[in-house]
C-alpha cells in the first residue's frame, strides 16, 4: 500500500531473516560441534565452521528470495500458522535441490548432516518467531492507530465507495483517511483546503469513472503542493490481465500482462530447463540407444520424425521426436479424421493403426518424447509448459481465448499429461488445464508437475 515504504520495510525484512539464517547455521555447528561431545564423548569429531561457509552462502542469502517467491512476507496479519509452514517447507525443499545441485556438480561436501538438521531447526523456529513478532506489532498498530500515514481518497464517489470495500484490514491498519473528496461534483479548491486541514501526505485517485482532464488538474494541484497522488490503474476492466508500469522511450507504460512477469523466478526457470534438459539427455542414453535399435528394427524409414510446431506466441519450430509411425503415416490422416476422438482443432485416436509395434511401446512409455530435450537445450521449449501443437491445429483454433496458451513456451509436461491424458476428450478441458498453469505458475508448481511426471509415466497415464 505504501510503495517504497513498504518495499523497503519488506528489503529490511529479509535482511533480518538472511542473519538469522547465517546465525543459526553457525549455531548448529557450535551445538555440534562444541555441546554434543560434552554429553556425547564418543560422538564424531567435526570439522570447523569454514567448511560450511559455503552453504551459508547458498542458504542466507537466497532463502529469503525464496520465501518471497512463496508468499511468505505477504498477508503476515490474516496468515494462519499452518499456511507459514508450508511456506517455509516449500521454500526450504527448493534451497535443498540448490545444495544438492552444489554438492553433485561443484562437487562441495557437507561435511555433517547433523549440523544442516540442527541449523534448519533453528532457522525455522527463528523465521516463525520472527514473524509472530512482526504479526503483534502489526495487530498493535491497528489497535493503536498510531504512525498511520494521513490520505485522502478522490474520484467519483462510486469508485470511492469501491475503493474502501477492497482494502484489506492490512491496508486499513497503515492508513487514515482523513477525508473522500468527489471531483467530479466538488472543485479541486476543496481538495486544496482538505490537504491543508488535514496535512495530507498522499492523496489516492479512485477515479475509473472520471474524465482524464479532471484526473491531470487534481494531480497538478497535489503536484504544486508536494503531496504524492497514487491513482487506481483500473480505468479498464480485465478479467485476466494484470496492470503493472513500465518506461518506455522514458514514457511512463501502463501494462496489462497475462502471463507470468520477467522475474528473478522466471529467470531461474530458464536456467532449470537447460541443466535439467542436460542431465536428462545424459541420463537417459542408454534409453536412445534402445529406441533406435528398435525403430531400425521394426520399422523402414528414418529414427527421428520432426514436425512443424507453434512455439512462443505461435513462432514455428522444428520439434524432435522418436519415429513411431509408418513412413507416410501424415499422408494417411486425412482418412481417420473420422475416427478422431478428440473434440476440437486436435487430432487424437487411441488405437492409430499408422502406429507400428514398437513405437506404440515407445509411446507408452514416452521414450518417444526424449528428442524434445534438444528443443529444451535450444531454448524453443521448456521442460514444463503447455504441449506444443502442429502449427495447421494452431491455425484451426476458432476461440481467441484458447491461443493465450502460446503466450508462454511449450514444455515436456504440464497438468495435462499427469492427469491422465487420454481421459480427456475435449479440446476445450485440454486448454482450460494449460490456462490454469498459466494463471497460477510459480517455480514451486513447476517442481510439482516434474516430481509427479516420474511416477505418470512409469504407470503410463494417459499414454498410448
Amino acid at each position: 500500500m505504501l510503495g517504497r515504504k513498504q518495499e523497503i520495510n519488506l528489503q529490511l525484512t529479509e535482511l533480518l531473516d538472511s542473519a538469522l539464517l547465517a546465525f543459526c547455521l553457525w549455531f548448529g555447528h557450535f551445538l555440534r560441534a562444541d555441546l554434543v561431545p560434552v554429553f556425547f564423548p564418543d560422538a564424531v569429531t567435526i570439522p570447523a565452521m569454514d567448511k560450511f561457509y559455503w552453504v551459508v552462502a547458498v542458504v542466507a542469502p537466497f532463502t529469503p528470495i525464496v520465501l518471497e517467491a512463496r508468499g511468505f512476507y505477504s498477508n503476515i496479519h490474516n496468515k494462519t500458522l499452518g499456511r507459514s509452514i508450508r511456506q517455509l517447507i516449500e521454500a526450504l525443499t527448493i534451497i535443498g535441490m540448490c545444495i544438492a545441485f552444489c554438492i553433485v556438480f561443484f562437487k562441495w561436501a557437507v561435511e555433517s548432516r547433523a549440523v544442516v538438521v540442527f541449523s534448519v531447526a533453528l532457522g525455522a523456529l527463528a523465521l516463525l518467531l520472527r514473524e509472530s513478532w512482526q504479526r503483534d506489532i502489526i495487530r498493535r498498530q491497528m489497535a493503536s492507530g498510531k504512525g498511520r500515514e494521513r490520505v485522502l481518497i478522490a474520484g467519483a464517489q462510486a469508485d470511492i465507495e469501491s475503493f474502501m470495500t477492497g482494502m484489506t484490514t492490512e491496508q486499513r491498519a497503515e492508513v487514515e483517511v482523513l477525508g473522500q473528496i468527489d471531483i467530479m461534483q466538488r472543485p479541486i479548491s476543496d481538495l486544496v483546503a482538505a490537504l491543508h486541514e488535514h496535512s495530507i501526505s498522499r492523496v489516492l485517485f479512485a477515479a475509473q469513472h472520471v474524465h482524464f482532464s479532471k484526473i491531470e488538474e487534481a494531480v497538478q494541484a497535489c503536484e504544486m503542493e508536494g503531496v504524492e497522488a497514487w491513482i487506481a490503474a483500473d480505468f479498464f476492466q480485465t478479467a485476466i490481465a494484470r496492470p503493472t508500469f513500465d518506461v518506455l522511450g522514458g514514457r511512463l507504460m501502463l501494462v496489462f500482462h497475462s502471463t507470468p512477469q520477467a522475474s528473478w523466478e522466471l529467470l531461474f526457470k530458464g536456467i532449470v530447463d537447460r541443466v535439467g534438459a542436460l542431465i536428462l539427455l545424459l541420463l537417459s542414453l542408454p534409453l536412445w540407444l534402445v529406441a533406435v535399435i528398435g525403430i531400425r528394427m521394426g520399422s523402414r524409414g528414418p529414427v527421428f520424425f520432426k514436425q512443424e510446431r507453434a512455439g512462443l506466441y505461435g513462432k514455428p519450430f522444428t520439434m524432435w521426436k522418436f519415429r513411431t509411425m509408418h513412413q507416410g503415416a501424415e499422408a494417411k490422416r486425412g482418412e481417420l479424421e473420422a475416427h478422431n476422438e478428440m473434440a476440437g482443432p486436435v487430432f487424437k485416436i487411441t488405437n492409430d493403426p499408422r502406429i507400428f509395434a514398437f513405437g506404440r511401446w515407445l509411446r507408452r512409455t514416452s521414450i518417444d518424447e526424449l528428442p524434445q530435450l534438444i528443443n529444451v537445450l535450444r531454448g524453443e521449449m521448456s521442460l514444463v509448459g503447455p504441449r506444443p501443437l502442429p502449427v495447421y491445429e494452431i491455425q484451426r483454433i476458432e476461440k481467441h481465448a484458447q491461443r493465450r496458451r502460446l503466450s508462454v513456451k511449450p514444455g515436456l509436461t504440464c497438468l495435462w499429461q499427469i492427469t491422465g491424458r487420454n481421459g480427456i476428450k475435449n479440446f476445450e478441458e485440454w486448454v482450460a488445464l494449460d490456462l490454469k498453469y498459466i494463471d497460477n505458475w510459480s517455480l514451486w508448481l513447476d517442481l510439482q508437475i516434474l516430481a509427479q511426471t516420474l511416477p505418470a509415466v512409469i504407470r503410463g497415464i494417459g499414454a498410448s
